[in-house]
């Protein structure tokens, strides 16, 4: 039972970062590839999709694939539900909230391309990336991401 309690605790801190602050985390230098997820938990294709960041992360954490899952659910919907959706879920992905009002400021700082829907992904490695605004199955964000380790 103590390992349940102790896994639950670490999800207890939910990061919460305006967009200068989550901007160095679509730009890392470090040969890893990044599948970096918008997200929300009112958004249903976003949370049908969920599971298979998670298998991604799962299967490929050994090849330097890292999975980024950035929530823009509400801050006032952060104790009732974006936390209890992470635990309920055993997300094991690394979540962090964007709290950034500003949307016209730093939507285009991501993409120029995007309108604001999500889910949308973004899949970088060093200077190599790309842009996704729209829904995946296991298969597509699999083969997607095998394009960077080649």
């Amino acid at each position: 039972a103590n390992v349940i309690v102790n896994e639950e605790a670490s999800q207890e801190n939910l990061e919460v970062y305006d967009f200068d602050e989550i901007e160095k985390f679509l730009n890392l230098d470090d040969q890893k590839v990044h599948v970096v997820n918008f997200w929300a938990t009112w958004c249903a294709p976003c949370v049908k999709e969920l599971p298979y960041f998670e298998a991604l992360q799962e299967k490929y954490k050994d090849q330097n694939v890292e999975v980024l899952l950035i929530s823009l659910d509400f801050p006032n919907q952060y104790e009732s539900k974006l936390k209890p959706f992470i635990q309920k879920k055993n997300i094991k992905s690394k979540v962090i909230a964007l709290n950034d009002t500003d949307m016209n400021t730093w939507l285009p700082k991501v993409n120029k391309d995007w309108s604001g829907a999500i889910p949308a992904t973004i899949i970088y490695k060093n200077g190599k990336r790309h842009f996704y605004e729209q829904s995946f199955t296991y298969e597509e964000l699999e083969n997607q991401v095998q394009t960077f380790l080649k």
